[in-house]
């Protein structure tokens, strides 16, 4: 199989300087990998750069076939298309129900068909058990019925990868663990890779996968 993700020899920047220097890293389909480490050694800096936020300072990289060290700002969004994103304070569209907010994303990557576009909503909704919360806004639900949406957000477009940047830091020990399962069910019945940041390392032990570790500008699969 085709890695989704591949880095080799890459320098990382944070956008200030480089915080990752030499990372090797290949990620196939139905991956589960973590990426651990202190704040600031380079954890997100990676996750940006996967998404084409950060530029490649150096090396090779390519995410689901787009080659970063020669991606044009054209293809950004349609490399994007192909990754679906996590984070942790949810980044939904709050002035507009949780239907309108994946209809916005649907039709910003080219949906234009009224019925597929409703259809989809319905599909994703479902399989993050919110199809009952189609027409709440946001601040009308509690914090891990946030981040089902941001998560029925991410898998919209079928990705590839799911990028998880500490999805489960705002919530309790029990609706994160809800969380947890939810991205573990799409992992193994999808076939989706995972890439996850985390400092919480009862994560990896309770949902084992490859770990990659940052510290002293390095990113070491461990």
């Amino acid at each position: 199989m085709e890695n989704v993700i591949f880095f080799r020899n890459a320098d990382i920047t944070s956008g200030e300087g480089i915080v990752v220097y030499g990372l090797n890293m290949e990620i196939r389909p139905a991956d589960l990998v973590y990426i651990v480490g202190k704040v600031g050694t380079g954890k997100t800096s990676i996750i940006r750069t996967i998404i084409a936020e950060n530029p490649l300072a150096g090396g090779e990289g390519t995410v689901c076939g787009y080659n970063l060290a020669k991606l044009r700002k054209r293809d950004i969004p349609m490399l994007r298309r192909r990754l679906g994103v996590v984070f942790q304070d949810f980044q939904l569209l709050t002035d507009r129900t949780v239907e309108a907010n994946l209809e916005f994303v649907l039709k910003s990557t080219g949906w234009k068909d009224r019925e597929a576009t409703d259809k989809r909503i319905q599909e994703v909704l479902e399989a993050v058990d919110m199809q009952t919360k189609a027409h709440k806004m946001p601040h009308q639900l509690s914090g891990g019925e946030q981040q089902r949406v941001a998560i029925a957000r991410a898998i919209l477009n079928d990705p590839e990868v799911i990028i998880a940047d500490e999805p489960t830091g705002n919530l309790d020990a029990d609706t994160a663990e809800g969380i947890l399962q939810l991205l573990m069910q799409i992992n193994r019945e999808r076939g989706t890779a995972i890439v996850m940041v985390t400092h919480n390392r009862s994560i990896i032990e309770r949902h084992p996968g490859r770990v990659f570790q940052t510290g002293n500008e390095s990113c070491k699969e461990i």
